[in-house]
This record gives structure tokens, sequence and C-alpha cells, in this order.
């Protein structure tokens, strides 16, 4: 009777023919564009917000990683106090869908966040030291950034919580005998062998939040899908149009996805 092969060994056999379909229809789709003068015009135009794309998405996860990292360690402190007050920041924000935080923030929090800025200077403002600063001083792409940041905080929060907890407790306390301060082990220990737990989850959140991106759309940000919406608005092409996003975004999302998963492979095999 014939055995069936170990999941290890059909994973090393499975040649990527997935890759190769994806390459030869994304060949095909560029030799369109390239041939037909309306595909290129609508990829000329919608192309142009690629840089808003990849800019609102690095910023934002750069961003959300470091207050995820904050707020995970808030969650581990000693204190009861700041676990807690950790956990309801976590379970909020969790709780509330990325384009509802989007619109909030940018309607609701931008000025509250005005308001009490001009508040804490109004000292300066009245010796004249400083001015007030207006609500359209906060620019719709900075509140979409901020919105992206503050939703995705609290689950890179949990991936980072999960990766810590996944160092043997026993190696700590080895760390702890040898006399390392708090500081110390958590550089040397836990965070080098944590970093391989993380780092899935968290190309793939990467990944998610360029796709998540396209929502800043909502708010009038000239990102890849906003350039789409106006052209197709404009023109009534929109098969063409959102075939043309669709492109964009896959070769965006597919490329990184590739590029992480090598990185990753290279840190196993480290």
């Amino acid at each position: 009777m014939a055995l069936r092969p170990s999941p290890d060994r059909y994973v090393k056999d499975d040649y990527p023919w997935w890759l190769v379909a994806l390459v030869a229809i994304g060949i095909i789709l560029a030799a369109v564009i390239v041939a037909n003068d309306i595909y290129a015009q609508v990829f000329r135009t919608v192309v142009n917000g690629v840089g808003i794309t990849v800019f609102v998405t690095l910023v934002a996860f750069v961003l959300a990683t470091v207050l995820g990292l904050g707020i995970c360690l808030l969650g581990m402190a000693d204190s009861q106090v700041l676990r807690q007050i950790a956990r309801f920041y976590i379970e909020i924000i969790r709780g509330i869908p990325i384009l509802v935080l989007l619109f909030y923030v940018a309607f609701v929090g931008a000025p509250a966040l005005v308001a009490g800025y001009n508040f804490l200077i109004s000292p300066l403002v009245t010796s004249g030291v400083a001015e007030p600063i207006l609500v359209r001083d906060l620019s719709l792409m900075w509140r979409a950034i901020i919105a992206l940041t503050v939703g995705y905080s609290s689950f890179i929060a949990e991936i980072f919580r999960a990766g810590f907890q996944s160092v043997d407790l026993g190696q700590i306390e080895a760390a702890k005998a040898l006399g390392l301060s708090r500081y110390r082990r958590f550089r040397s220990v836990v965070f080098p062998q944590a970093i391989r737990v993380i780092f899935p989850p968290l190309s793939n959140d990467f990944v998610s939040m360029v796709k998540d991106s396209s929502l800043v759309s909502v708010l009038g940000v000239a990102d890849i899908t906003q350039m789409g919406k106006v052209y197709a608005a404009g023109s009534f092409r929109f098969f063409e149009t959102y075939s043309i996003v669709t492109y964009i975004y896959l070769i965006l999302t597919i490329g990184l996805s590739l590029a992480l998963r090598r990185t990753e492979k290279w840190m196993k095999s480290r």
C-alpha cells in the first residue's frame, strides 16, 4: 500500500505553478496595456496614486508597529492598572471596523485633537509666540494615517504578546539568575526568539494594510482607488478602470508577499 508523503516533503516538492500562472496572466495584461490606448490611458492615470498608497501604508505601518509594541509592553507590565488600560484599548479598537474608524478619526478625532492642541498652547497664543491651528491644517491624508495606525496597533499588540509569551519561561528565569536587567533580558533573550514567531503574522498585517489603504479613498485621498474612481466617474469606463486598479494592487500585494516569504525562510535558516 502506498504511503502518503509527509507534509514537509509535499511542501518542498510542490512546484509553484500558481505563481507561473500569475506571471503569465500579468505579462498578458501588461501587453494589453501597452497595445491598447484605452488601457494605457487608464494605467497612466491610476498609477499616479501608487506613491500615495505606498507612503500611507509605510508610515501607518511603522507607527502602528511602534504603538502596538508599546501597548503590548503596557499589557505585560507589573501594574494591574496598566494591564487593564492596555486590554481596554485593544478590545475597544479591535471592535471598530477600519472604515468607521476612518470616519471617526477624520471628523471627530481630528477636531478634538486640534482643540486640545490649541488649549495647551493657549498661553503661547496669548503672548503672541505661537498661533492656533485650524482643523483644515490637518490634512485628510494624515487623518487617514492616524486612523490606520490606531486600527492596526491593537492587532499588532496581540501579535507581539503572542510572540513574547512563546519564549520558554525557563530561559527568562536563567537570564534572571545570570543577573541580567529586565531590558537586557528583553533585548538578548526574549526578542531574538520571539521575532521568529512575530514576523509571519506581522508580515500578513503589512500586506493587509496595503489592501486596507484603499479605504482612504472615501476621504478623497488620491491613492490608487481614488484615482480609479475619479477616472471611471468621468469616462464611464468602469471595466477597464477597475481591471487596472485590481492589476496594480495584485502586483503590490503578491510581490510584497513573495519578498516577505523569502525573508521568513531566511530567518528560519539562521
